[in-house]
């Protein structure tokens, strides 16, 4: 079965990162430097191009909103942990992944993922349940990111924690009531970063599976962030630390 991507970045990365695309409408009405680049790297694979017009294309999107292009590609591929592991270890880096406990918005699951994919994130681990898995709003949300970005699905998340754990990872919780900051704590080891959903944050078993709670100090009068704002401030943390000690290649 095609899944529908939609969006200039989506549909360019989705062809960069050599996902079989069988077919791409655009908007015979727009002319964009973006979209010749599409049609060009189309007519460089064999992928049919059909144009159409802009409200035809504009009720065949998911979003309302395509950016011009619309593609029918084959199914978004999710990977095993062990792959994702296994991948990390055939480039000689420390593991660094981030798992999700419920992350249902889709705008927050395209930001973090995107954050995750510019911080050079090797994996992201999302539940089968109760959890926004990759969407046309996901895709589009991440820019494209997802493309480049290995993502797990899996049916308990703290058994998932306990693989990781055998394979050597540490796994640090982001908690708004943890005694540390995510400033104090070392942060340059093997490790799984994990957040939990909105409003709610990591669930009760996942929170006590963690090897180590972190917070975020707050100083104004709101005390939480966006989860995935919070993912950048300690992904980009992570990276910092790992830039520090020269554990991260160029």
């Amino acid at each position: 079965m095609n899944e529908q991507i939609e969006g200039i970045n989506w549909v360019s990365e989705a062809l960069k990162a050599g996902r079989q695309i069988h077919r791409i409408y655009v908007d015979d009405s727009r002319k964009d430097r973006r979209v010749e680049s599409i049609l060009a790297h189309a007519h460089k694979r064999g992928i049919p191009v059909e144009s159409v017009g802009k409200n035809q294309l504009r009720s065949m999107s998911a979003s309302g909103s395509p950016q011009g292009v619309v593609a029918l590609a084959s199914p978004y591929h999710y990977w095993p942990i062990e792959d994702i592991l296994e991948f990390t270890q055939s480039r000689g880096e420390q593991p660094f992944l981030i798992l999700l406990d419920g992350v249902e918005d889709p705008q927050n699951l395209g930001a973090i993922i995107r954050t995750a994919e510019c911080a050079g994130v090797h994996g992201i681990v999302l539940p089968l349940h109760h959890s926004v898995k990759v969407t046309p709003a996901v895709g589009r949300a991440s820019a494209g990111a997802v493309e480049h970005m290995k993502i797990a699905l899996v049916t308990n998340l703290v058994r998932a924690i306990e693989e990781l754990k055998q394979g050597g990872l540490w796994i640090v919780g982001a908690d708004a009531m943890a005694n540390h900051t995510y400033f104090e704590v070392s942060l340059a080891a093997p490790l799984a970063l994990v957040f939990g959903g909105e409003g709610r944050g990591i669930r009760r078993l996942v929170r006590e599976h963690c090897d180590i709670l972190v917070s975020i100090p707050m100083f104004g009068q709101l005390n939480s962030l966006n989860v995935s704002t919070a993912c950048a401030l300690v992904t980009f943390e992570v990276l910092r630390q790992r830039y520090q000690d020269g554990g991260v290649k160029g």
